[in-house]
């Protein structure tokens, strides 16, 4: 009897968009080959991760990069993060030979990789084909932040190398340009649809005839949301993801809905986030408006807002704005846009489809 096969996947724990840009392609190359065994490496609760992988994996809850330190869903701590790549790099080929090690102790044959760079270099260092998918990469990152910082020139080229080293870099629509990838393909968007429940969520919320449902969501990264010290908002009920709620009339905790986040989303009048690849995207093919806060400084920001601006109803309110909680006349017109066409997620068979071909 054949050995099934195993796609070992290794996904960045900065945030939720990452693992939000992998489940649907994985999902999709499952649905192609059934017998594939999935081994899922990130730093995360097996319980959040069942959230987006509705199907039997195992899970390995170990860190495979650094990311960017952050001391909220919009401020990088920049010189903590350069000391934790410094610290991250002093072992290099020894980090690779423990991650290589994961790799044969897994058995796979084919790495997936969301945004790690430290997996497709143990993938080549055993022959086996890897494949990186993401908007963005952590090279481009660390050089935008931490360039300057001494030992950087060492550890960007030892980042270029894992990245290069991968047979194919899957660009999804819309993401950072990366002229100096020779194995960059770009392909379609990739986000999970939902399902519109708005009747249910307007049952559960007690809303009235008319109201308008709100959903504030920044990612997987703690923040302090200062909706406390927010003004009323006549006419307008919201629903907080990933923050604490405080208790006042019109603020809902997602939890209490009991169903799939990327269901709320289809299901609100609008969503106010940050810009991110996972919230833009989601956002845009299940036709939700954006109010969004910019992300200064973000190398990845500018193509994802310009992308989301032809796309979508969107705007953009200052950070002082959504502190203070005046931007009612923005969400306002948002609520005035004629409905929205919810774009094709086409990047998800494109994925799946590379993936599959790599398998064999």
């Amino acid at each position: 009897m054949s050995r099934q096969p195993t796609l070992f996947v290794a996904i960045s724990s900065h945030g939720f968009g990452h693992l939000a840009q992998t489940a649907p392609v994985v999902g999709a190359l499952r649905r192609r080959l059934p017998s594939l065994r999935v081994v899922v490496q990130m730093a995360a609760p097996k319980e959040l991760l069942a959230g987006f992988f509705p199907f039997p994996f195992e899970h390995l809850s170990r860190t495979a990069d650094v990311g960017m330190l952050m001391s909220s869903s919009l401020d990088v701590r920049v010189e903590e993060s350069a000391a934790a790549y410094l610290d991250f790099h002093r072992d290099w080929e020894e980090r690779v030979e423990r991650q290589a090690e994961l790799l044969r102790r897994y058995h796979a044959d084919l790495v997936l990789a969301n945004v790690p760079y430290l997996p497709p270099a143990a993938a080549e260092r055993l022959n086996i084909p890897a494949v990186v998918l993401c908007s963005l990469n952590w090279r481009d990152i660390y050089a935008a932040y931490c360039g300057s910082y001494p030992g950087s020139a060492a550890i960007l080229r030892q980042m270029e190398e894992a990245y290069r080293s991968a047979r194919l870099f899957l660009q999804p629509t819309p993401s950072m340009e990366m002229a100096w990838l020779s194995n960059r393909r770009p392909i379609g968007p990739v986000a999970r649809r939902g399902r519109d429940r708005r009747e249910e969520v307007e049952r559960r919320l007690r809303l009235e005839p008319g109201q308008r449902l709100v959903l504030l969501s920044f990612g997987g990264i703690a923040s302090t949301l200062p909706v406390a010290d927010w003004p009323a908002f006549p006419g307008i009920q919201f629903v907080i993801s990933g923050g604490e709620v405080v208790e006042r009339t019109g603020f809902h905790s997602f939890e209490t809905l009991g169903m799939p986040y990327i269901d709320l989303l289809c299901s609100v009048d609008a969503l106010i986030t940050k810009p991110g690849y996972g919230s833009f995207a989601e956002a845009a093919c299940n036709g939700t408006p954006v109010l969004y806060v910019p992300r200064d400084g973000w190398p990845e920001a500018t193509c994802l807002t310009t992308w989301l601006k032809e796309v979508l109803p969107c705007r953009e309110i200052s950070r002082a704005a959504f502190e203070k909680g005046t931007f009612v006349d923005e969400l306002l017109s948002l609520f005035r846009e004629p409905p929205a066409v919810p774009v094709e997620p086409s990047g998800v068979d494109e994925a799946a489809e590379a993936l599959a071909t790599l398998l064999g």
